[in-house]
């Protein structure tokens, strides 16, 4: 039999899926819908081997609709116009069952290929589910995505993982003519990175592995017959949160040597090009911020070249702005500064803004003192006049405290000359 086993204990029921309790648990956003019948349009966002096709074919059956499926990996336009086509004359506007169309992995549709898709699922010839690993925020055009609601899948826990291997040993036609004894698990769940498919792919490499009908599954057997290249990046387990992480803090720590070695080791792993171009602009403010406004400007100029250009030069564009950043001085004020705000803002809730601060477009609002007492800084000297922009609850607080660097203590002494009162760093 060639089907895997992945395959083959797929489960089609609500009551059979594991995992994702938040969605399809008893009090789950999608329980009541699925069973209703009334299923609005889907994003499915998670990690692969979180059961987002499972999911989707569950949900087909449950409301018992047609089920199309196509692949953004090798569907053009001309494929989803047929399968819109199938739909319309097997469903149709008149009847609330209009069937599925579920597209995996469609981040990777082109927009042309996501426009193709608007009119359908406006006028509900079909019931779009889409599955993606990428934010849909991202790679999911924003007509479409209004139109979709998306619902994040998590990477499975210890217990769902553990009953997924139970099941197999349990239902599965060959493994349960053997007799197995997992007497470990750790090794295989740390191996899978919380992906369902995964584990039972590293599973049932071991049981086929093993020429006995008594099988014991071992730390030690994992580790043995697994090979090492299985796991030696896996773009959406552990390592990938382990190694941008060691990339983000070699950039922080000024070491551009471990961020291009990073670098190498994400891109080599098959990495998002456009995931590290994104975390490189995260770090540009948060990191570096006005002691090098400068480095914002480059990392966003990196992402966009990195999208036009793609692999392998893109490697090159993604080198140099790591080393940039590494080798630039760090501040993080102004990621101090936002949470200070914040915070502020969560304990003191919606103070009431100050008079002379208010737009005032009508002469009941001038009337009602709104503006007044305002001070245009442009009419005087300097383009300066002190006064409170801060509501009297919180009125001289400080949130912004410059870093120590050139730049930033060029802006401190600039604020100490300007607010003689209130800025005494």
């Amino acid at each position: 039999m060639n089907e895997p086993l992945a395959e083959r204990i797929r489960p089609k029921t609500l009551e059979e899926y594991i995992s994702q309790k938040h969605l399809v648990g008893k009090a789950g956003a999608l329980t009541s819908q699925i069973k209703k019948g009334i299923i609005p349009s889907i994003i499915f966002w998670g990690p692969p081997g979180t059961g987002k096709t499972t999911l989707a074919n569950i949900i087909a059956n449950e409301s018992k609709r047609p089920f199309y499926t196509l692949s953004a990996i090798s569907s053009g336009v001309k494929d989803v116009r047929e399968v819109i086509e199938k739909a319309k004359q097997s469903g149709g506007l008149f009847t609330t069952q209009n069937p599925i169309l579920f597209i995996d992995e469609i981040h990777r549709f082109s927009k042309s290929q996501q426009d193709s898709l608007l009119g359908a699922v406006e006028k509900g010839w079909v019931t779009l589910i889409g599955a993606t690993t990428e934010n849909p925020s991202f790679e999911v055009i924003p007509a479409l995505l209004s139109r979709c609601q998306v619902y994040i899948l998590n990477s499975f826990e210890k217990e769902d993982l553990e009953a997924l291997l139970y099941r197999a040993i349990e239902k599965d036609d060959i493994i349960s003519q053997k007799k197995v004894d997992l007497k470990e698990t750790e090794a295989l769940l740390r191996l899978s990175g919380g992906d369902g498919r995964k584990l039972l792919n590293i599973f049932e490499l071991l049981i086929n592995s093993e020429e006995s009908e008594n099988i014991v599954i071992t730390n030690e057997t994992v580790l043995k017959k697994v090979q090492k290249n299985t796991v030696l990046y896996d773009k959406t387990g552990e390592q990938h949160y382990d190694i941008i992480s060691a990339f983000i803090k070699s950039m922080r720590g000024s070491d551009p040597n471990g961020a291009v070695y990073w670098l190498a080791r994400m891109i080599e792993g098959g990495e998002d090009l456009k995931f590290i171009a994104r975390r490189m602009i995260i770090l540009a403010s948060e990191d570096i911020g006005n002691a090098n406004p400068t480095a914002l400007v480059i990392a966003n100029n990196t992402f966009q070249a990195v999208s036009t250009i793609g692999y392998p030069e893109a490697r090159i564009t993604l080198s140099q702005c790591a080393i940039y950043l590494a080798t630039s001085p760090k501040s993080n004020a102004s990621y101090e500064a936002i949470n200070k705000a914040v915070n502020t803002v969560k304990i003191t809730g919606d103070l009431s803004i100050p008079l002379h601060l208010r737009n005032a477009p009508t002469k009941l609002m001038k009337d009602l003192g709104y503006g007044k007492d305002y001070k245009y800084a442009h009419s005087y000297e300097q383009n300066f006049i002190e006064q409170e922009f801060l509501p009297d609850e919180i009125k001289n607080t400080t949130f912004y405290y410059p870093g120590n660097n050139q730049r930033e203590n060029s802006l401190r002494e600039f604020l100490k000359q300007r607010w003689k009162n209130k800025y005494d760093y």
